[in-house]
């Protein structure tokens, strides 16, 4: 049997420098015997250069679109929604299990071209825990980019936010988030901004803890099952400066965590929500105030009716974790690696035939 032919695509999503596969992890499956392509990207945090070096394959970008349907296309982001088939076998984050919006379209070019779709947020063991997850580096993000934004409004009110800097580490970020919130102190009478985070235990809510921490913000709520247990909306929300959404969304409604009228306070303190977790276009969404998503271009947006107090901005970026792309793929690669040496067991192999059988389950949801 020839070796199976592992293709990583170059992402076209914009700002998206991540990776699901590091130039450690490459040579793994090389060693193991899969043959490794990777497309040239001048965007990726790592170098083609660094793949080439551990014995990889380097093919042109946008050349898997034309590779043998027996390749296994893997990528990060969604594919372009340009309508082309897409008959292979595909690894990467598709967003469209969850009837978000254009999901009917979308899930359709998979199905109408014979392709599968390997999902990377339902790569799950037989526990039901996914395997990979970029949860701990969405949090501290996400965090960091919340209390940047905190610092903005204070020293620039009424300005909209600009463009994101592009780090080249966490530390990067960590000390530029620290010299703008020091900066912004004295219009805050030299009080630190006090921050609750929804989902503290998981992943994602330790990374937003851990940018907290590493930040110098020691007020932080620290808030999971037990103290959202009994419904919200929750009055502490806003009374906190920054609230952080690290709440995986389910497949179930739950009661808002915050509305329009338990924002609408004249002694309302909060000023920038970061919901991690955004699918603001789902009706389970848990912070049903805004109703689309923001780019690290233009990274926040106003709530989507009248809120009294002062200006509230949120933030609702989807790939977060790319603000630190090398720690965050560093660490995601090494969690899929022990997954994708199994690809040429596929048929029988757990992670995979779970993954299958999902898609599959909403493939025929299809109207």
């Amino acid at each position: 049997m020839a070796p199976l032919v592992i293709h990583l695509r170059t992402e076209t999503k914009p700002r998206e420098r991540r990776c699901p596969l590091s130039p450690e992890t490459a040579k793994a499956l090389l060693d193991a015997g899969y043959i490794v392509r990777v497309e040239e990207s001048s965007d990726r945090i790592y170098k083609t250069d660094e793949f080439r070096a551990v014995g990889a394959e380097i093919v042109p970008a946008g050349s898997w679109v034309n590779a043998p349907t027996d390749d296994i296309i893997l990528g990060l982001k969604e594919i372009d929604p340009d309508g082309t088939p897409l008959p292979h076998t595909y690894i990467h984050f598709a967003h469209v299990y969850k009837r978000q919006t254009g999901w009917t379209t979308e899930l359709s070019r998979f199905a109408k071209a014979g392709g599968l779709l390997y999902d990377l947020e339902f790569l799950t063991d037989e526990t039901g825990r996914r395997v990979a997850a970029f949860g701990f580096w969405a949090g501290y993000a996400g965090t960091a980019l919340a209390l940047l934004s905190w610092a903005h409004q204070l020293l620039n009110p009424g300005v909209t936010q600009g463009p994101v800097p592009i780090f080249d580490s966490a530390s990067e970020l960590t000390e530029f988030v620290k010299s703008n919130i020091k900066e912004a102190l004295p219009k805050n009478n030299g009080q630190l901004p006090r921050l609750i985070v929804i989902g503290a235990l998981g992943r994602c809510g330790k990374g937003a803890i851990a940018a907290a921490e590493a930040i110098g913000v020691d007020s932080v709520l620290k808030w999971d099952l037990p103290e959202t247990s009994k419904g919200g909306p929750f009055p502490e929300i806003a009374e906190s400066d920054v609230f952080v959404n690290c709440v995986y969304l389910g497949a179930h409604k739950i009661p808002p965590f915050a509305n329009f009228e338990s924002l609408s306070r004249p002694d309302r303190r909060l000023r920038v929500i970061c919901d991690v977790s955004c699918d603001p276009n789902s009706e389970n969404n848990p912070i049903p105030i805004y109703s689309t998503h923001s780019t690290f271009e233009n990274p926040t947006v106003p709530a989507s009716g009248p809120l009294d107090g002062p200006e509230l901005r949120i933030i609702a970026i989807d790939h977060l974790p790319t603000m630190v792309a090398r720690e965050s793929s560093d660490e995601y690669s090494s969690l899929l690696l022990p997954s994708l040496l199994t690809l040429n067991r596929r048929d029988v192999e757990g992670v995979w035939t779970r993954a299958e059988k999902i898609y599959r389950e909403k493939v025929a949801e299809l109207p």
